[in-house]
């Protein structure tokens, strides 16, 4: 089984291809480039030099969202190209998800944090149980208090990882009453081979859709969205 993995959600550019449980490589940025600029590029270099026939790859696994609206569209153009002129199949990974998954076999509890910005957060509560990734409290939106509680609930230690981490450090500090840590730098942000690689779990389930059937998971509207309904509520 030989998976591409795709994530763009958010300042992270990152592909990965995963075959039968070894990462053949992974090429990642965080950089101040976009990533249109950036993915084909990088799945280029990949290619050449792990010398790959993409017509070999089973499936494409996207970090399918929440995240930068921009950062899934871009992605979502570009494994939607790749599945259409490949005819390979999609594997949506909620980007939450794939997040907590690089924290594979820790002891804690797992808090991934994104920054979704008007003081809410991307996130969700993971942990791991005989080797089995447990979702506690699947992805969604809220603020970084709610999802503090909910941690708080579980009497048990956390670690943090995600964008999110240095925008609510000090209300981490604040709020929190059990045991916490943050994910190292090489942990803390996303990552393809891990979507690529929780990708293989959902492949195998058969939980996959095709390209032109794709879609970003945004959990929320996006800003100018919101202001057409608001501008729409006001006028009528």
């Amino acid at each position: 089984m030989k998976i591409l993995g795709v994530d763009s959600s958010g300042l992270v550019a990152s592909v990965a291809v995963v075959e039968d449980g070894n990462l053949l490589a992974e090429y990642t940025v965080n950089y101040k480039k976009t990533h249109s600029q950036t993915l084909l590029p990088m799945l280029d270099e990949i290619r050449r030099m792990t010398e790959l026939d993409l017509e070999s790859i089973d499936a494409i696994a996207v970090a399918a969202g929440p995240g930068s609206f921009t950062g899934l569209r871009i992605g979502a153009a570009t494994v939607k190209g790749l599945g259409l002129a490949l005819e390979k199949p999609i594997v949506a990974v909620p980007t939450v998800d794939g997040l907590a998954y690089q924290m594979w076999g820790a002891s804690a509890y797992i808090c991934p944090l994104m920054d979704a910005r008007r003081k809410q957060t991307y996130t969700g509560l993971y942990r791991f149980e005989n080797g089995e990734f447990v979702v506690e409290h699947s992805q969604c939106v809220v603020s970084i208090e709610e999802i503090i509680e909910l941690v708080n609930q579980q009497s048990a230690p956390v670690v943090f990882l995600g964008d999110g981490v240095p925008v609510f450090a000090e209300d981490i500090e604040r709020l929190c009453r059990v045991p916490y840590q943050f994910a190292p730098a090489h942990r803390s942000k996303q990552s393809a081979a891990a979507v690529a690689a929780l990708g293989c779990e959902y492949y195998k389930r058969g939980e996959t859709v095709l390209a032109e059937d794709f879609r970003p998971e945004y959990l929320r509207l996006s800003q100018a969205e919101r202001e057409r309904l608001e501008k729409e509520k006001k006028e009528s």
